[in-house]
């Protein structure tokens, strides 16, 4: 099932955006389950993220679970997402450009049909030419990997790996990877694919934070600190990549806990402070915010079952149609 977080951006001649859909971590159906005693709580990097966005669209998504409209982008990167995983199900000789593009309409049709209202986000009267322009787009954005990569020549070990591992406070960090490459000398390379651009130099550091998440897992996980994380960037044909060392995974570790330990506060407090930023241009909660004059909704009475989680969204989407 597509669970899109992105926050949809429509413009005034856009065709009406789809039933919003309630933002949903795959982690969240499986691994450890919180129970309150041994697993006080679970963060993925996409929900820290959240917070440390503005602590009232964590809130929005994972407290009052408001639903959230689809946007093209966010559409287009789950479709490609899903290719370059599929891709390696292929003899390595077929995982060409070619084969690649052909996977595209097959693969959305496989989206629509498990979503039927996503066909809302192109309308109904132009015989097909919005959807065959995007569908144009996702081909146009596929076929930039194959000048940063040789997938003939790439063999993970996983796709779609879902990691865990519960610290000694007993908050479980946990999220889903989009690829895991192990060398034949056993060092580990964490990749997730971006299908937005690269961010400028000084916002680098908050763009690895979601793939030193993933290694500190993996290292907690496996005993090794994977030997490179990498963002490969399909906008702008980039990629962005970093060697972790322990003070690196150490530092996440600390500041995994401290945005936990905020989380936390706000929940006993009720207090969830908006956070003005550029990326507000992006949110469907505008109308319920009060720095755009908005209320928000009443608390939940009584939270969702699984509110205690409180944290996840690694297949979800980023205002620029990437994964996080």
């Amino acid at each position: 099932m597509l669970c899109p977080s992105v926050l949809a951006m429509t413009s005034p001649t856009a065709a009406p955006p789809p039933p919003g859909v309630v933002p949903i971590d795959p982690a969240e159906r499986v691994g450890t389950k919180v129970d309150g005693v041994e697993v006080l709580g679970a963060l993925s990097p996409s929900r820290a993220g959240d917070f440390m966005t503005c602590p009232l669209l964590f809130r929005f998504r994972t407290i009052d679970r408001l639903p959230e409209p689809p946007s093209v982008d966010a559409v287009r990167g789950t479709v490609i997402h899903k290719v370059l995983e599929d891709l390696f199900d292929l003899p390595a000789a077929e995982r060409t450009p070619e084969r690649a593009d052909a996977m595209v309409e097959p693969t959305w049709e496989d989206l629509l049909a498990a979503e039927p209202a996503l066909a809302a986000l192109f309308p109904d009267h132009d015989e097909g030419a919005a959807a065959g322009h995007w569908l144009l787009s996702c081909r146009e954005v596929l076929a930039r990997y194959f000048t940063l990569e040789d997938p003939r020549f790439i063999e993970p070990a996983e796709r779609e790996l879902y990691v865990e591992t519960l610290t000694d406070t007993k908050l479980l960090l946990r999220g889903v990877v989009d690829r895991v490459d192990v060398a034949p000398d056993g060092a580990i390379r964490v990749v997730d694919y971006k299908t937005g651009r690269a961010p400028k130099e000084a916002s680098e550091g908050a763009a690895l934070f979601q793939l030193k998440f993933y290694a500190l897992v993996l290292w907690r996980m496996r005993g090794v600190i994977p030997k490179r994380i990498q963002l490969i960037y399909l906008g702008n044909t980039e990629i962005l990549f970093y060697e972790p060392d322990e003070a690196d995974l150490l530092a996440t570790e600390r500041k995994a806990q401290a945005v936990w330990e905020a989380i936390r506060s706000a929940k006993e407090t009720g207090d969830w402070q908006p956070r003005p930023s550029a990326l507000c241009r992006w949110c469907s909660h505008q109308a319920l915010c009060p720095a755009y004059g908005g209320t928000p909704p009443p608390l939940p009475v009584k939270e969702p079952a699984d509110h205690a989680r409180a944290g996840q969204a690694p297949g979800g989407q980023t205002p620029d149609g990437s994964s996080g």
